[in-house]
């Protein structure tokens, strides 16, 4: 467990450790997957009773030169604060961290996030433990509004600079880093289902979206073949362009027979539904856990 205590009025003496931002190479630009602000709000939605912020760890990797970050994932990071001091589980931090190591090897620790509208005035003293974690490149600190203050879902994307002579935690100010939201097309769906942004949209099952794919990719199997004949009956007329797509689109087909196509197929459906059956089952244990432990 981390202790952070405010800093006194008394004078202190000087001291030679390095303020957040001193040495660190900054970061110019940060990239965030969508999936971390759902970590974050579903972290403040089941934050505890009475407990009005809450805090985690950024995970996600870096350019060459360090000054690009990517921010992929998050997890929480449980901790207990009063008027004069914070206390901050590091053990679960360094646990957490080295589980999620042994799946993602490459992702690192590039900062921490908290909830609110405004930054919390333990904020210089977490970034301090934070770009010890991150050195030797500069920790990002994410502000997210999960209360929806202002109307919308605030963000800020911040890092600590130090200032002033002597270096001290509390000698940090935070600059703004400029940030855009990352998402994959499959991401970008998903995100206009979960808003409404789209009319008619409509979510299906996994049997129903393979079935229409599977009929998207007849239907233009069909259309190449009319061209083709066409093409060799002499009613259309050639086009090199298309005819160099489709040559480079039979190089990658696998030269297998229809029966032997058909068992593949099959045996790839039968571990998808057992995916998908185990899915299930581990979300229910879940859900029996938590309720359980609710009641407790």
């Amino acid at each position: 467990m981390l202790n952070l205590n405010l800093p006194t009025l008394a004078p202190t003496k000087a001291t030679t450790a390095t303020a957040p931002g001193t040495t660190a190479l900054t970061t110019q630009q940060c990239y965030i997957h969508p999936v971390v602000l759902f970590s974050i709000l579903d972290h403040y939605l089941r934050r505890s009773t009475g407990q009005d912020r809450v805090i985690g760890t950024l995970l996600g990797v870096r350019s060459d030169d360090g000054r690009i970050v990517e921010i992929r994932s998050c997890f929480a990071v449980p901790h207990f604060e009063t008027d004069d001091e914070i206390q901050v589980d590091m053990e679960h931090h360094s646990s957490v961290f080295a589980l999620h190591k042994r799946a993602n090897a490459r992702e690192q620790i590039v900062g921490w996030y908290a909830t609110g509208s405004s930054l919390s005035k333990y904020a210089a003293l977490i970034q301090e433990f934070y770009a010890q974690e991150a050195a030797p490149y500069s920790a990002v600190h994410l502000v997210v509004d999960a209360e929806m203050s202002n109307g919308d879902l605030g963000i800020q994307c911040l890092q600590g600079a130090a200032v002033g002579v002597r270096a001290h935690s509390e000698n940090c100010v935070f600059l703004p880093v400029p940030y855009e939201l990352q998402y994959q097309d499959a991401e970008l769906s998903a995100l206009q289902a979960a808003s409404g942004t789209e009319s008619g949209l409509e979510l299906v099952s996994d049997m129903e979206q393979l079935e229409r794919t599977i009929c998207e990719l007849r239907a233009m199997l069909d259309r190449v073949t009319t061209y083709v004949r066409n093409v060799c009956a002499g009613n259309t007329k050639a086009n090199n362009v298309v005819g160099k797509y489709l040559m480079d689109m039979l190089a990658v087909v696998p030269k297998i027979d229809a029966e032997q196509f058909s068992t593949l197929f099959q045996t790839h459906l039968q571990d998808i539904l057992m995916v998908a059956y185990l899915t299930n089952l581990t979300r229910a244990q879940l859900n029996i856990a938590d309720r359980l432990q609710r009641f407790a």
